[in-house]
């Protein structure tokens, strides 16, 4: 007896050890796709980098310090008590307002391109929008968790969640970042989906925000001339950036021309390390090379909602799934834009792209993801009889 019980209690040990591992299958994904963003961006930025700082590594040596520190970031996040998240939901609201208006109504805000969509430190420049991100998904978790008795109240599954996000998207309509906000407005409709809001109000308020966003883009000079520009590139000198994008995953055919051996990185594809870095991965890597790419993303992409589907606490389950978002919409967004599938939007691909606030966003939420994979319980093994 005594014998079996210690063997029960190794055997449950062993299930809760099994439990407590992290997702390093994703981990790996994450690692992998990274280092491949490290070295795009070396060969994306090179020339425009010695053309406007004689230096071709000025993007790479950036970017390379932004890796560092968001490699950091991510295995800190990793290892958090998860309450460390959770705890500070309206403390993170307010932090996220405050950058906010700092970005908007103070010197410290940076303009660039007609938008003030970066907060200057002096040292480093970022986009609130990330944090914004994030904070919405934690705000949503929190919120949708603890109100489930009466979540499908108007009152309670549509007013509190929309307003909030709502406030968030007028900052990012004031700078303006009309397709920042379209991003928080999916987050928003997804999460409460999944959380339990009514599909009737969804829908409602999904007609509600699409005329509003119609509204937006003829009653804007810039965004209609981009709506046209996304209907026909060839028609305007605004498809201008578009045209360079199909030019560029055309060229690259089957096999591509080869890494480094980009010509729409010569000045003629505008942001080719930044939002259409991935037109320039289809040019020098070809098809050939891009679908193993794209199978990583849809991988990492598949891993965290994965995760979101086995966790036990809710509240654990909607704060996965809209991590998972981040990174999934970032992703579907930007290969949409360089493909043409959207208009053209400043969304960055996740992990690859240039940019430090992307990056540390992409870290922390993949981080995030795989503290949180320590508590999925997944289905046992099945169990093989053996014939006696």
């Amino acid at each position: 007896m005594n014998t079996k019980k210690i063997s029960k209690e190794q055997d449950k040990k062993a299930r809760q050890a099994k439990k407590a591992r992290i997702d390093t299958f994703l981990a790996v994904l994450i690692l992998a796709i990274s280092s491949f963003g490290l070295i795009m961006v070396l060969s994306a930025s090179s020339f425009f980098g010695e053309y406007r700082f004689n230096d071709k590594y000025y993007f790479f040596t950036k970017q390379s310090t932004f890796f560092a520190i968001s490699l950091v970031l991510f295995f800190i996040t990793i290892k958090l008590p998860k309450n460390l998240f959770y705890k500070p939901v309206y403390l993170w609201l307010t932090l996220t307002l405050l950058l906010f208006i700092l970005t908007l109504f103070t010197p410290l805000g940076l303009t660039a391109g007609g938008a003030t969509r970066w907060l200057n430190l002096g040292f480093f420049s970022f986009q609130p929008l990330e944090i914004a991100k994030i904070t919405l998904v934690f705000y949503l978790a929190y919120f949708l968790s603890s109100h489930q008795e009466k979540i499908k109240k108007f009152s309670v599954g549509v007013i509190p969640p929309f307003v909030v996000t709502s406030l968030l998207s007028l900052f990012l309509l004031l700078q303006p970042d009309f397709g920042g906000a379209v991003f928080l407005g999916l987050i928003l409709f997804l999460m409460c989906l999944v959380g339990g809001t009514r599909f009737i109000y969804l829908v409602i308020a999904g007609a509600c925000a699409s005329f509003g966003g119609w509204y937006l883009i003829v009653s804007s000079a810039y965004r209609y001339k981009r709506w046209l520009a996304f209907l026909d590139p060839f028609a305007s000198t605004d498809g201008y950036q578009l045209k360079q994008s199909y030019l560029a995953f055309g060229s690259g055919q089957f096999t591509g021309a080869g890494l480094g051996a980009s010509k729409q990185k010569l000045l003629f594809l505008p942001e080719a390390h930044n939002d259409f870095i991935m037109a320039i991965v289809g040019e020098e890597l070809g098809f050939l090379w891009l679908t193993p790419i794209f199978l990583v993303l849809f991988m990492i992409i598949w891993r965290g909602f994965r995760i979101a589907a086995h966790l036990q606490d809710l509240r654990d389950c909607l704060t996965a799934f809209g991590m998972t978002l981040i990174l999934g919409l970032g992703s579907t967004l930007n290969l949409a834009v360089a493909l043409g599938a959207i208009p053209t939007k400043g969304v960055p691909m996740p992990f690859i792209s240039y940019g430090g606030s992307s990056l540390l966003t992409s870290f922390f939420a993949a981080g995030v993801l795989l503290n949180l994979s320590r508590y999925a319980v997944y289905p046992e093994e099945p169990k093989w009889r053996t014939p006696v």
